[in-house]
């Protein structure tokens, strides 16, 4: 049997999307290949953003910055030294890329300037860190990524 030039294309299309297909259902039915949303409420939070941005900019405007440093207990996230510490309401929340079950996240309520994240919570790998607070009915937000 011999085979022109037009059934040879015709045979290398045929294949080419069967490879595609392949890998298409392989994407979408194999769980290890399984993405998350950042956030479930993708859209309400988007509403939010500007608000998100004016608590950034607070924050960003303030003379001591809110550090956040590793140490040998932990996380410890130390708040400007001008502030009431118990005054300052708000919740550090920490997400993890990687996995969504290590999500989680502490309300803010100290007796000193600082408030520390206990090792155990923290495993090794990148983390994402916001400090969402506010002192004097005014908002400031912290965004930052660490390697822990």
């Amino acid at each position: 049997m011999k085979i022109n030039w037009g059934t040879g294309i015709v045979i290398a299309i045929v294949f080419f999307i069967s490879f595609i297909l392949y890998f298409v259902i392989t994407m979408s039915t194999d769980t290890s290949y399984k993405h998350d949303l950042v956030t479930e409420k993708y859209y309400q939070k988007e509403l939010q953003f500007q608000d998100e941005i004016n608590a950034e900019k607070n924050a960003f405007a303030l003379k001591e910055k809110v550090t956040i440093q590793r140490v040998e207990e932990g996380l410890k996230i130390t708040f400007p030294t001008e502030f009431s510490p118990k005054e300052i309401k708000g919740k550090v929340f920490l997400y993890r890329p990687s996995n969504k079950q290590l999500d989680f996240e502490i309300p803010i309520s100290i007796t000193n300037t600082y408030l520390l994240v206990p090792e155990k919570r923290l495993l090794d790998g990148r983390w994402n860190i916001n400090v969402a607070f506010k002192y004097n009915d005014k908002e400031y937000l912290v965004k930052t990524e660490i390697q822990y």
